[in-house]
């Protein structure tokens, strides 16, 4: 079975950074780390691997030291990274980043399963994974936590919902994007420290990728950030006393000073 992962690179939590000029990340200097939903996604892979065989290729989108997260992931049991990265896809929104997601996945060539995880910890959209199955024509499912069945040419899957779970069946190659609920990811072992630090990580630039230019970075991006400001505080509320009556009937007055 031949998978391939998508990742991202994303800042830590605390370590978020806006340009105020571009109004997007700033990533240069900024300690970053693997999605974490995506751990899950890798650590799935591995274990699909593990039962059918196969190899794992982990693609990311970003800058150079994006690299660093392909070696992590090389480092738990991946076979190969593949790094996209060019000038021409900055500023990317979730459109134009699954367009060249998808795009470099077609330059890989022939696969059976994509996995994601469901959402990036940057951008909290979960936008990506089905923008990329919709680019590539290919079934999607969604916030999957457990592999149930699977073969060369389908699989059952349950997927998480609000209230329960659901059972669904797809044909493959497919799309998935997994929750964290699906796994416990692994640490890496010594021997996949030392093969990740000497891995040839390719790099996609857009001479190799050929899209369409009109469709990436921030010229292919229907959405775009124009302003970032913080919220004022918040004022605190009125607390109203009395008997319920009376209260009823005081809040009815405030909401109606408030609209007029």
């Amino acid at each position: 079975m031949n998978i391939i992962v998508c990742i991202k690179q994303v800042p830590e939590t605390t370590e978020v950074r806006i340009n105020p000029e571009t109004n997007t990340l700033m990533r240069e200097g900024v300690k970053a780390i693997i999605n974490p939903f995506d751990m899950y996604a890798i650590e799935e892979a591995l274990r699909l691997k593990e039962r059918f065989g196969g190899k794992i290729s982990v693609v990311t989108m970003g800058p150079p030291q994006a690299d660093q997260a392909l070696r992590e992931a090389i480092s738990m049991g991946a076979d190969e990274g593949y790094l996209v990265c060019d000038r021409a896809f900055a500023g990317s929104d979730t459109w134009a980043t699954s367009y060249t997601l998808a795009g470099a996945i077609k330059k890989l060539g022939a696969f059976d399963l994509i996995i994601c995880g469901k959402q990036a910890s940057d951008g909290d959209t979960a936008q990506v994974g089905p923008g990329i199955s919709t680019h590539l024509n290919i079934p999607q499912v969604t916030y999957v936590k457990k592999v149930e069945e699977a073969t060369d040419k389908l699989m059952r899957l349950e997927r998480m919902l609000e209230e329960g779970f659901e059972i669904i069946e797809t044909p493959l190659p497919a799309l998935l994007t997994v929750v964290k609920e699906i796994n416990e990811p692994r640490i890496p072992s010594l021997k996949g420290l030392m093969r990740a630090k000497s891995a040839k990580i390719t790099i996609l630039t857009q001479k190799e990728l050929d899209l369409d230019p009109q469709q990436i970075g921030l010229c292919g991006s229907p959405t775009q950030v124009v302003k970032i400001f913080t919220p004022a505080p918040r004022v605190g509320g009125q607390i109203l006393k009395g008997e319920i009556p009376e209260m009823a009937k005081e809040l009815v007055d405030l909401i109606k000073d408030e609209v007029n």
